[in-house]
């Protein structure tokens, strides 16, 4: 088991760990503003990678419909565990809202996607595009509204996805895959370099944010040491054994198995802080989960992927 940890840290985290080291190290020493460098990631690199990704993957529609049907029950499951620990802890109501983020979204874009190419390779970066798209949708829409509850606006969240050209590129693949077009290799070349740097770009923004998100001095009352540690247990504990059972329980199996599991027990979403902030859902607690969950990623994960593998 130490041996199996030890390669899979070697083989997987390492190179993971180079570009976030980096953006943690300039950001403490050059107060950079990443948001220029997120923006180039979200509507520039990430499209490409979703593109590329989708159009030539090699997922069936089966695999398509068990992750659609995946997401939708654990997420359905998730929250329902949410709002009971909510509850039996008495929580106010920004603490459970803060507490529903944390436990609902993961950071499947900026650090699972590089992760996954590199534990499962190119078929699992395949299988791992339907999920993420998913997710993009869903934290546009749901997310808004498990962080707003009574200041939810339909229009605000479907507007907010048409905003997102990820989901354009996942239409236009799906488009050409099923109208069969081929495009020029000219033009596959120039989407392949821009795909291409997105993994070490967004693992530089995921070091850089979790020096932004680290939690300071800041005091915390009994409730949001409450609700940080029912988030903890959340992202770390009961959010991979439920996903686990999940989809022993669907039959999922084999590499898309993996992926989902890998995916869905990553840690909390810095997004997330963002809707905390903008909804007044706890954003305090949210910061420190982040922070906490992805520092005891670079433990966990290993082990669960030398487990898988």
């Amino acid at each position: 088991m130490l041996q199996t940890f030890v390669t899979t840290v070697y083989q997987v985290f390492l190179p993971i760990s180079l570009p976030v080291i980096g953006g943690a190290l300039i950001k403490h020493f050059k107060p950079i503003d990443t948001k220029p460098i997120s923006t180039l990631s979200l509507y520039l690199l990430s499209p490409a990678l979703i593109f590329e990704t989708l159009i030539g993957a090699d997922i069936s529609y089966g695999e398509i419909t068990d992750t659609v049907l995946f997401t939708v029950l654990n997420m359905l499951l998730l929250w329902g565990i949410a709002v009971g620990i909510g509850k039996a802890g008495s929580l106010p109501a920004a603490e459970r809202s803060g507490l529903t983020l944390t436990a609902l979204f993961t950071n499947c874009v900026n650090y699972g996607l590089p992760l996954v190419l590199l534990a499962f390779g190119q078929a699992g970066l395949d299988k791992a595009s339907v999920y993420v798209i998913l997710q993009i949708i869903i934290v546009n829409t749901l997310g808004v509204y498990f962080a707003a509850r009574s200041q939810f606006s339909v229009k605000q969240a479907a507007l907010s996805i048409f905003k997102l050209p990820s989901i354009y590129a996942a239409v236009l693949a799906v488009i050409c895959r099923t109208a069969h077009v081929e495009l020029p290799q000219e033009l596959n070349q120039g989407i392949s370099m821009i795909s291409g740097a997105y993994s070490s770009v967004a693992l530089f923004i995921l070091g850089a944010q979790m020096v932004s998100v680290r939690s300071g001095k800041t005091a915390y009352t009994a409730a949001m040491n409450k609700a940080f540690y029912a988030g903890l247990a959340m992202r770390l504990v009961i959010s991979p054994v439920a996903s686990a059972l999940l989809l022993y329980l669907l039959g999922i199996q084999g590499v898309l198995f993996n992926v989902m599991l890998v995916l869905s027990s990553m840690p909390a979403a810095v997004n997330a802080v963002i809707l905390a902030e903008q909804f007044d859902a706890a954003p305090k607690v949210v910061t420190r989960c982040i922070l906490w969950t992805t520092l005891a990623s670079f433990v966990l994960l290993p082990l669960m992927i030398g487990w898988l593998g």
